[in-house]
């Protein structure tokens, strides 16, 4: 009652609670992709809020919350989890309050998580002898669904989720609807000759999906036969999804512009394709060029170089670091 009267009379913003919060999140938050992952960060963050006034909780209790995050599984069990993830943890805990502060009006500001230092992953990606020899060593099922990856750069999901409605072998375009895509936005993606054998080679086998398994719709990536066949072709620290980072080096490499890699693999922003963006630095080449001239000139052995014989040097060079640098 005292409660209540503060409310109407002081203009007091009544007490929610963390569960509370929570519980609306997750309503308003149904139609989300990962609210799974959601989910389990909301059963985290419970352990410490349990019964709490949302609008008393202070930043430094959930920092202090998420530096307890610790791996509950695997050969790393009971230690420190990256910071990757203390900062998916706090992005979360960010959204929550931002919602409870600017749509639903439960707090009267939300607080600032700063975010921990995340180490720069280098992008893993296959060449193409090591493809073909990962390719080699796997089952004919698996053998279609990582041809399909590599020609189209789909997602492990979208590809065992794919549907013959979803594919025109006529116009040689498969698509993928905005339900079904990470950034929430339609992919159509022309077929090129690798695609479109994966795919007729599956006519028939399915009336509804594309790749299947003895007849029945694939469910996993079939964990054993991945893993025996990136052991059987050497390759290692390689997951499925890098398949689609190795068709998006294999692309840049080839010279397909970063605007045009991003809207075929239906990246929602720039920022998603800049990874790949060092793979293919010819943009810059009319620039460093420049430098010629002044190369040209120096002073070789004592004596002045000749500008033909320095260029044949130089040829040479450029020519051993293109056979290194082949993929």
């Amino acid at each position: 009652m005292a409660e209540r009267w503060r409310v109407d009379q002081l203009g007091e913003k009544p007490a929610y609670t963390w569960e509370q919060a929570c519980v609306r999140y997750l309503r308003e938050k149904a139609h989300k992709k990962s609210l799974d992952d959601d989910k389990t960060k909301i059963a985290f963050f419970t352990q410490t809020f349990r019964g709490r006034v949302l609008r008393e909780i202070r930043r430094d209790e959930v920092m202090a919350a998420a530096s307890l995050l610790v791996y509950d599984k695997g050969p790393n069990k009971g230690e420190p989890v990256r910071a990757a993830t203390v900062n998916r943890y706090l992005a979360f805990a960010a959204t929550l309050f931002n919602m409870a502060a600017d749509e639903w009006e439960w707090i009267e500001r939300a607080p600032v998580f700063k975010k921990r230092k995340e180490p720069t992953i280098r992008v893993r990606w296959l060449k193409k002898d090591e493809a073909n020899r990962l390719i080699s060593e796997l089952a004919p099922h698996l053998q279609a669904i990582v041809r399909f990856a590599l020609s189209t750069g789909f997602r492990h999901a979208n590809i065992i989720d794919l549907e013959w409605s979803q594919v025109n072998l006529v116009k040689r375009i498969a698509w993928i609807h905005p339900d079904q895509a990470k950034a929430e936005t339609a992919i159509g993606m022309p077929l090129n000759e690798t695609a479109m054998e994966a795919l007729i080679a599956q006519v028939g086998k399915h009336p509804r999906f594309v790749f299947t398994y003895r007849g029945e719709k694939l469910k996993q990536k079939a964990a054993t036969g991945w893993k025996n066949g990136l052991a059987r072709a050497g390759i290692t620290n390689f997951r499925f999804h890098d398949l689609r980072h190795t068709w998006a080096s294999w692309l840049v490499q080839a010279g397909v512009p970063l605007h045009i890699l991003k809207e075929l693999g239906g990246w929602h922003s720039m920022e998603m394709v800049q990874r790949y963006a060092h793979l293919a630095p010819e943009h810059l080449r009319g620039h460093t060029d420049h430098i010629d001239s002044v190369v040209l000139s120096v002073v070789h052995d004592g004596t002045k170089t000749s500008q033909v014989h320095l260029t044949e040097e130089l040829e040479q060079v450029r020519k051993k670091a293109l056979l290194i640098a082949e993929p």
